[in-house]
């Protein structure tokens, strides 16, 4: 019989309590495994790597030496098991991976190195630094989590009295601005700075369900299986939502409209639209971003009358011309036949527009042009608009929506008989509101926010960490406001894991204006009542920088900011 691989029991044939038995014995009498063979056995020479049981456990299959087992590599960090940080669920990097001791949480000390070497480093430097500034770019993406973290303890944001719970939601509603000094000594006794961060978390939605997350919904089906919807085979109970959903939306529009509202979000469970006031992201007008889409979508909105473009597919395109023209300069430098260089300035090159009847000409001219079935017009549209459908359901595909087109769609998506499911979990449920400011039917909702203190071992030592998750649809003024609290509470060093919402993260593309956008003093003076901090607007109110991706993460030392997009 061939000798036992040490540390191996296959399951399929022993019970296992043999098992864990035969393990016990292994382990006691290791030295006398490695013993040589008895006399008579012929000594087997390995030509090939073990082949492991396919019945047998990952637990129990042999494994190369300093491969750790499978529990080992579970408790190691993300970084040291090969895994993303930005990817892990913040309970398994954090502090709830470990066990609480008297309400004290332990983090593994080799988890912690990699975490807590540093404090003022990113989890994941940036493959291009950016240099400190005051003040991190506008993000016009959802995040659904915040992860904050410093030395110093979140105490402030517990336990907030009765009394400092209603004045931040008198705050909000008045859209109070708090103006906090620059550091507070004390920030747990400092009833400004608590009321203040009450005020942060407070944000509006519709439809209302308290059994439903209504957030995201875009790949919610998973989480909304088996939840009670009466609406789904109730017809008449799915007008009645929708009627209430139709007075809401054009509720956030008038708002908008009249530069009470600054912002707000459409999520439908196929795509998201963000409406922007005049005055924001660098636009005179009132824009509206929809992403993802498809080309039954875009038709549909042609055939309503809505005016759109597709920047970042022009964008493309315009980089490909660019590339084009100076590879034609490249070629022509390099001293190619005249004649070539000649027929390339003169003849454009061939694209999806060329007249149908020049595109089969060379048939005429071999004779063939009646054996050869053409393709009909449906083909031929198909195939001008093959670039088009490629971007279907990609960042690539986002719509720009300007001016009085706003107005346009939004009567669209009132009437799109698209917008809401017809089957599934979400069958009938219109789709959701999200606001930073009250309006007709909205309900008012607050973020989740949880603080947890950690216990760090560094060299021997242990050192207090903090933590603070924020959890729900945090809109772009949650995430300013909650860093200027952070700024004066932590004396300006802090450091933040932002998880975005990825159909969102688009919304950062530049709009692209041909007109020069308005002045710091005509935007104050416009949206002074659309319930913002002032510093807030000044930074939505600046062009977006981040193109198609969202910040991950954010860090602050000596009160600048760095990030990795």
């Amino acid at each position: 019989a061939a000798p036992a691989v040490p540390g191996y029991s296959p399951g399929f044939k022993k019970p296992p309590a043999m098992v864990r038995l035969k393990r016990k014995r292994l382990r006691r009498s290791e030295p006398a495994a490695s013993a040589s063979p008895p006399c008579g056995a012929v000594p087997r020479v390995p030509s090939a790597p073990a082949r492991r049981n396919p019945f047998s456990s990952l637990e129990n299959a042999p494994r190369a030496d300093g491969t750790p087992k499978p529990l080992e590599r579970a408790r190691l960090p993300p970084s040291l098991a090969g895994e993303s940080t930005s990817a892990v669920p913040f309970w398994q990097v954090g502090p709830g991976s470990s066990p609480a001791v008297a309400g004290v949480f332990l983090f593994p000390p080799d988890a912690i190195s990699v975490l807590y070497k540093d404090l003022h480093l990113p989890v994941a430097p940036p493959e291009v630094p950016c240099s400190p500034r005051h003040e991190f770019p506008a993000d016009w993406s959802i995040k659904t989590r915040l992860l904050f973290m410093s030395s110093q303890p979140f105490t402030w944001t517990e336990h907030l009295k009765a009394q400092e719970e209603a004045q931040g939601f008198a705050q909000h509603c008045r859209a109070t601005e708090t103006n906090l000094p620059q550091s507070i000594q004390e920030p747990k006794l400092s009833t400004e700075l608590r009321c203040a961060f009450q005020q942060s978390l407070v944000y509006w939605l519709h439809p209302s369900l308290p059994w439903l997350q209504m957030f995201p919904r875009i790949g919610a089906d998973r989480k909304l299986v088996g939840k009670a919807s009466p609406w789904s085979q109730d017809e008449a109970l799915q007008q009645v939502l929708m009627s209430e959903w139709s007075v809401s939306f054009t509720s956030l529009y008038n708002l908008l409209r009249a530069k009470l509202c600054p912002y707000f979000y459409v999520c439908s469970y196929q795509f998201t639209v963000l409406f922007r006031a005049a005055g924001l992201a660098g636009s005179d007008v009132i824009t509206a971003v929809i992403s993802p889409t498809t080309r039954g979508l875009r038709e549909a909105m042609r055939s309503e009358g809505i005016e759109f473009s597709l920047p970042l597919v022009e964008e493309s395109r315009t980089r490909k011309q660019k590339n084009s023209d100076v590879n034609l300069e490249t070629e022509a430098a390099d001293g190619l036949e005249m004649s070539n260089s000649t027929e390339d300035g003169e003849e454009p090159a061939p694209s999806d527009d060329d007249d149908d009847e020049a595109s089969f000409s060379w048939l005429e001219e071999m004779g063939v042009q009646d054996k050869v079935k053409k393709p009909d017009a449906i083909s031929i549209k198909l195939r001008k608009e093959k670039h088009e459908v490629h971007v279907d359901h990609k960042p690539e595909s986002l719509a720009l929506v300007k001016g009085t087109n706003t107005f346009t769609l939004l009567n669209f998506l009132i009437n799109c008989k698209s917008l809401v499911a017809v089957a599934g979990p979400q069958a009938g449920l219109p789709p959701t509101l999200l606001s930073p400011v009250a309006f007709r039917g909205g309900t008012m909702q607050t973020l989740k926010a949880r603080s947890i203190n950690a216990k760090a071992r560094v060299q021997f030592a242990y050192e207090d960490i903090s933590s603070l998750e924020i959890v729900g649809p945090v809109m772009p003024h949650t995430l300013h406001s909650l860093t200027m609290l952070l700024k004066s509470a932590h004396s300006g060093v802090f450091s933040a894991v932002l998880y975005t919402h990825e159909p969102t993260a688009v919304f950062n593309t530049n709009p692209g204006n041909a007109r020069p956008a308005l002045s710091k003093e005509c935007i104050h003076k416009d949206l002074s009542a659309c319930g913002l901090h002032p510093k807030t607007l000044d930074q939505l109110s600046q062009c977006p920088t981040l193109g198609k991706y969202s910040i991950r993460f954010l860090e602050m030392k000596d009160y600048a900011y760095t990030w990795k997009s």
